[in-house]
């Protein structure tokens, strides 16, 4: 969401969505101009036209600023979950489409470019995939409670299950936004749902593929 899509939002909360939108522009121009390390984080107030107090309004660090693409994904995810039919479908298609749909509302100006961008930092930035790693770890417990609220999870092991399905999940999304970063041209999120739903076809024959000896 940003404040030119969504004009119906009071003024205060449209200036807010501008402000924390032109900091994560701002930080990936100069972390892509100058490297993650070589961007400080009174530079990057600077250059935004904010103050310390305000970045921490918005982000809790240099990283979380420029995962903010990929973050608000995942929280979109949280949100469509909090709603989307129990139609008896299996876990792991329901949490695929949950996911396609949160693609869905990603902002059309300019969400992919920084989607790409904060991709191809984090590939040399150590710091940014440990950050990666715990937010991830973070929004699979969310996701989990809200499926122990919203679904029927039969038997004992029905807990373990909906984690499983949800682990698979961010799998198949993280070797999809691999390959959609890799490719030459074309990043649209409408490709990066093709790369998804792609891979995620693929998860049942990667459990059922045997370990044989070569021949």
């Amino acid at each position: 969401m940003t404040a030119e899509t969504s004009p119906a939002l009071p003024l205060r909360e449209r200036k807010k969505l501008r402000t924390r939108q032109t900091l994560i522009d701002t930080a990936l121009d100069l972390y892509g101009a100058h490297g993650f390390d070589g961007v400080t984080l009174d530079g990057l107030c600077e250059a935004a036209e904010v103050s310390k107090r305000t970045f921490f309004r918005y982000f809790d660090s240099k990283e979380d600023v420029a995962m903010a693409p990929t973050q608000d994904l995942w929280a979109a995810f949280l949100d469509v979950l909090e709603d989307f039919p129990a139609d008896g479908r299996g876990l792991l298609a329901l949490f695929e489409d949950v996911l396609v749909e949160a693609v869905g509302r990603m902002p059309a100006d300019g969400w992919a470019g920084r989607v790409l961008a904060s991709r191809r930092l984090a590939a040399l930035t150590p710091s940014m995939d440990a950050h990666g790693l715990a937010f991830c770890d973070r929004t699979t417990r969310s996701a989990l409670a809200v499926a122990e609220r919203r679904f029927a999870l039969p038997g004992p092991a029905g807990r373990l299950h909906a984690r499983l399905a949800l682990d698979l999940l961010v799998v198949a999304f993280h070797r999809a936004l691999d390959g959609w970063v890799a490719q030459p041209a074309g990043h649209t999120p409408e490709d990066l749902v093709r790369r998804l739903r792609a891979t995620a076809a693929e998860l049942p024959r990667a459990l059922t593929t045997r370990a044989e000896p070569h021949a």
